[in-house]
């Protein structure tokens, strides 16, 4: 039967978007900026997965509870355009980082690319840099592209989670494996909160992003904005970010053991139905 594609292909029965708006909300008001019973100290749970790209040396896909979802791929290494060298003495690899958000990624219509991704770029190729082992590839250069596909808060630091797991399943060699953690500070000398969602993000004073190696307890990036009051306070931010990176370290380690065995699965199945073929009985 022919199509007709002059018809919306949707659902025969539908139902009102009013039915799902909470009780007591308003139709067309903006989510409340965050829970005031929340646990500043919660991590929002974590779903991560390496391998998903086929076509990518290494890949990672990150999503967290709050609506954020990034997905991570590396590339290379390869030659070095231009004969890249590291200057005097022993030439290093480079490590090539680039962050971008994908139109549908935020909230309202779709626009051009933020002005905060070169921003984003750059701290996260700094954060990377510490982990990995340049000198093992002279002359060589390492891409990583990560794309931020939903903004839920925390983007940058599920984003280094990703990219640390795609530079691991890439095979590229590393010194730990980064883990990351964000947190923002309400307005009005309110507390640090760990991993904050989107609308706490949006209304926060200050701004902080840790990534570290746990395995060396090294802070490889650290990225901050806002007033966050006296030092004593970045410091207790730092202290909370340290303690949520130390938690999340067990769970992406957890995340790349399923795909090394998922892999070895996967490569065993070949030689088990090649030893279960019996060969021809021979004709008389």
């Amino acid at each position: 039967m022919p199509l007709d594609h002059r018809r919306v292909p949707g659902p025969e029965e539908s139902q009102a978007p009013l039915l799902f708006v909470p009780s007591g909300a308003k139709a067309g008001e903006p989510p409340p900026a965050g829970d005031a019973h929340r646990d500043p100290t919660a991590l929002q749970p974590l779903f991560a997965r390496v391998g998903l790209l086929s076509q990518a040396k290494g890949s990672a896909y990150v999503e967290l509870d709050g609506g954020t979802k990034v997905l991570c791929a590396v590339a290379g290494p390869r030659e070095a355009p231009g004969g890249f060298g590291g200057g005097s003495g022993e030439p290093r690899g480079r490590l090539v980082c680039e962050f971008r958000r994908a139109p549908f990624s935020g909230r309202g219509a779709r626009g051009r690319p933020s002005d905060r991704e070169p921003e984003l770029s750059l701290a996260l190729q700094e954060a990377l840099e510490p982990t990995v082992r340049l000198a093992r590839y002279p002359r060589a250069q390492v891409e990583v592209n990560a794309l931020l596909l939903q903004d839920g808060g925390s983007a940058l630091a599920a984003a280094l989670c990703a990219a640390g797991l795609a530079l691991a399943d890439a095979g590229i060699e590393l010194y730990d494996l980064v883990v990351a953690c964000a947190l923002c500070r309400a307005p009005s000398e309110g507390e640090w909160l760990l991993q904050p969602s989107e609308p706490e993000e949006r209304a926060a004073a200050a701004r902080l992003t840790v990534a570290l190696l746990p395995s060396l307890n090294q802070v490889s990036g650290l990225l901050g904005s806002g007033e966050g009051g006296p030092p004593d306070s970045w410091a207790q931010a730092l202290r909370l970010g340290l303690d949520g990176c130390q938690r999340l370290y067990p769970l992406l380690r957890q995340s790349l053991l399923r795909a090394v065995k998922r892999r070895t699965a996967d490569a065993q199945e070949p030689e088990e139905r090649e030893e279960s073929v019996e060969p021809p009985a021979p004709t008389a």
